[in-house]
């Protein structure tokens, strides 16, 4: 990660090296906190946020489920981000927002602790890689099952959440795999670790809804748009592990994966084993809007 000039604390624009906490925050021993990852882009009109307001209303959305009051509201949050980037001079890059319970009482009940907030941003590529947007990643099926609304809610983009994701990313990792995929506690097939997955089957595209325990995924909304402007049929429904081995296509959605093909899993060549010409069409398109160059989508770019 290469550090820029500001992270903005609290309503401060504060030097990179002092954006600081104490290491009794509550939101560092129990992972009470909730975040957005989001991404600006260079484009022909300036830099420009994606989909700004979608992300700091699910991240109020987030502080909502977890029982967090919310220390600012969406507007003053991308307020504060245009600033950040235009303090920073960023062109491109990735944005994190952060609401977490800080420092004061540490039982389990974060009582009347403060709210920290934090936006930080800084230059970062394709999350799975440049080679991984054009030929597609190598995937595995977790040992880890992805958790359930009963024990933490999933549509909270919650700190907390992530133990699980992370544990599926290094179990990926270490076993030769890219990238893993996560089934719900009913054997359904749900989401990556950071990125909902899509399903390319006879011309029809599938997605896991929020019912299998998937995030509302803004970039995978925005896919499903481009999609269904392309003239394809996505439906949201219920996938078991055998139709992602026996699918045409597979692709990832994130904002930091972006639109990510998936060319194997668990050692089963998906399709031709390459990106397919569905995936390629929603990814060009997408790709143009997310860079200014498609007018169709002005409205998801938020101007700095």
């Amino acid at each position: 990660m290469k550090p820029t000039t500001y992270i903005w604390k609290n309503g401060e624009f504060l030097p990179w090296a002092e954006a600081t906490t104490h290491v009794l925050s509550h939101g560092l021993h129990y992972g009470t906190g909730v975040f957005e990852g989001v991404r600006a882009y260079d484009t022909p009109k300036g830099t420009a946020i994606f989909r700004a307001k979608e992300h700091f209303d699910r991240l109020g959305d987030s502080a909502k489920i977890i029982m967090m009051k919310a220390p600012f509201t969406s507007e003053q949050m991308q307020a504060a981000t245009v600033e950040l980037l235009q303090k920073n001079k960023l062109k491109s890059c990735y944005i994190r927002p952060l609401f977490y319970f800080g420092y004061g009482e540490l039982g389990l009940n974060p009582g009347t602790n403060p709210v920290d907030a934090v936006i930080a941003a800084w230059e970062w590529g394709s999350y799975l890689g440049e080679e991984g947007l054009e030929k597609g990643i190598r995937c595995k099926v977790s040992s880890w099952t992805r958790l359930d609304s009963r024990i933490i809610p999933p549509l909270a983009k919650s700190t907390a959440n992530y133990l699980n994701s992370g544990l599926a990313k290094m179990e990926a990792i270490d076993c030769g795999y890219d990238e893993a995929i996560l089934l719900n506690a009913n054997g359904t097939v749900s989401e990556g670790p950071g990125e909902n997955i899509f399903v390319v089957k006879n011309g029809k595209i599938s997605t896991p809804p929020t019912s299998d325990c998937a995030l509302a995924g803004i970039t995978a909304d925005s896919a499903i748009k481009i999609a269904e402007d392309l003239g394809y049929t996505v439906e949201k429904r219920s996938l078991i592990r055998d139709e992602l081995f026996t699918a045409d296509e597979l692709f990832f959605t994130g904002t930091a994966a972006e639109l990510t093909p998936i060319r194997e899993i668990d050692g089963r060549i998906i399709g031709d084993g390459k990106r397919g010409s569905v995936t390629k069409a929603i990814q060009d398109t997408y790709f143009a809007a997310i860079k200014g160059q498609d007018e169709r989508y002005a409205d998801w770019l938020t101007l700095v």
